[in-house]
């Protein structure tokens, strides 16, 4: 068993406790002005308008590759010289 396995379930209780940490705040995209981010400006409270990308404008927050499978591949298919 791992040693002190409750310390994830701490509750910090204010943000002043974790800038004691030295964690700073996250700011969201949207609510910045357009010269600072991708999804920022706007007027009054816009969506975004786009998929979720870097302030850089590289896409961001992708999960997973869909890779083709190969599960139904039982042997490889020989070509060329190699049918023999």
């Amino acid at each position: 068993e791992v040693g002190n396995a409750e310390q994830s379930n701490i509750n910090w209780g204010k943000a002043g406790r974790m800038r004691w940490k030295g964690k700073r705040p996250t700011v969201r995209g949207v609510v910045m002005n357009p010269v600072d981010h991708p999804h920022g400006g706007g007027e009054g409270k816009t969506s975004g308008g786009r998929h979720p990308v870097s302030p850089w404008g590289k896409p961001e927050g992708r999960t997973r590759k869909r890779k083709a499978s190969d599960a139904l591949i039982v042997r490889r298919r020989k070509t060329g010289k190699n049918k023999r």
